[in-house]
């Protein structure tokens, strides 16, 4: 691969997880890694969800064991990855050809409803955090909660404003739509939806309208597309749609705030017991996306995304895009003074 490639959404760890639990010595070294390096990945958000049967007092037990296992991979594979929290260590463990794994929360469930797990997340190295998934928390609703209108609750405001004061990246993937609006309004500083599409072009409830994607742009955010077949097309899933999706994001928010959250869950389900209540879709009916279904994959994806955009374009949505929309907000910046910095420092 030419290209370095960023990736805002792997369920890896989950697999990674529940393979070691089963006396698998390592699985990431064994599958995962080489499909990162297959793929030319530089930098790998991995998010820390909470399976159904975690639900409640189990939550925060889980995320930290999942914390743990992220931890656990750093250190056996040391010399192919490293656990990154800042724009340094970003830039350091890039260039020295390693993979950088930046810790994520999806749903707020081990949060439950203290403030103060924020700042232990963030001392754990957490870098990014949504409120939450499908289903309701403390905090607000999750999409497959969109019919009860629910913003965010008085305690998910204020979560919004803790992340943003301690240098959490806050994300708005599964929020229900009443929700994504409420945060726009409380929100101060940028934030991000790590693995979403466009409804525009397939009317699904995880996907964002055009509304919500000016929202996101106004607010200086980003945009980072989900893969997965149903979040695409009603028909067949492509290559091609994904980047039908990515066009149509860039049209909305300019070509430098839009990336890759694919969110491959192909091999994860293959390894995961069936949890997945509540994923919006019949799992057993759920198409593929031919070509774009695993890290390994991204060398066609690059391909084809040179092809339709030229190579220039292509290294901005592939990873560049990505990589610095997350190191300017753990610089504590918003992306608006990163840009007047860049344009003061060239003149």
């Amino acid at each position: 691969m030419s290209y370095r490639v960023a990736d805002c959404h792997n369920d890896l760890l989950m697999a990674v997880r529940h393979l070691r639990e089963r006396g698998h010595e390592d699985p990431f070294g064994d599958f995962w890694l080489p499909q990162l390096r297959q793929g030319g990945v530089s930098l790998q958000v991995l998010p820390v969800a909470t399976e159904e049967q975690f639900v409640g007092e189990g939550a925060l037990r889980r995320c930290l064991l999942m914390i743990e296992e992220a931890r656990h991979i750093a250190d056996v594979h040391r010399d192919a990855v490293a656990l990154v929290s800042t724009r340094a260590e970003i830039a350091e463990t890039i260039t020295s050809g390693k993979i950088a794994l930046l810790l994520a929360i999806e749903g707020a469930e081990p949060l439950g409803h203290s403030l103060e797990l924020v700042n232990v997340m963030r001392r754990e190295g957490v870098r990014m955090c949504s409120l939450a998934w499908n289903r309701r928390t403390m905090m607000a609703d999750g999409i497959a909660e969109r019919d009860t209108g629910g913003r965010l609750t008085k305690l998910g405001a204020e979560a919004v404003r803790r992340m943003e004061d301690v240098g959490i990246i806050v994300d708005v993937s599964h929020l229900s739509e009443a929700g994504f609006f409420h945060l726009a309004e409380v929100a101060r500083k940028p934030f991000i939806a790590s693995h979403s599409s466009c409804r525009a072009l397939a009317d699904h409830p995880r996907n964002l309208t055009d509304d919500q994607i000016a929202m996101l742009g106004a607010a200086g955010g980003f945009l980072a597309l989900n893969a997965f077949g149903p979040f695409l097309t009603d028909e067949v899933p492509t290559l091609d749609r994904f980047l039908n999706h990515m066009e149509h994001a860039m049209g909305l928010l300019g070509p430098d705030r839009v990336g890759l959250g694919t969110d491959f869950i192909d091999d994860v389900a293959d390894v995961v017991d069936p949890i997945f209540t509540g994923l919006l879709v019949d799992w057993t009916q759920i198409p593929k996306t031919a070509g774009l279904q695993r890290p390994a994959d991204f060398a066609a994806l690059a391909e084809a995304a040179e092809k339709r955009f030229g190579a220039d374009l292509a290294r901005q949505i592939l990873g560049d895009n990505l990589t610095e929309f997350i190191c300017t907000m753990l610089d504590g910046q918003t992306a608006e003074e990163a840009t007047s910095h860049r344009q003061g420092a060239s003149t």
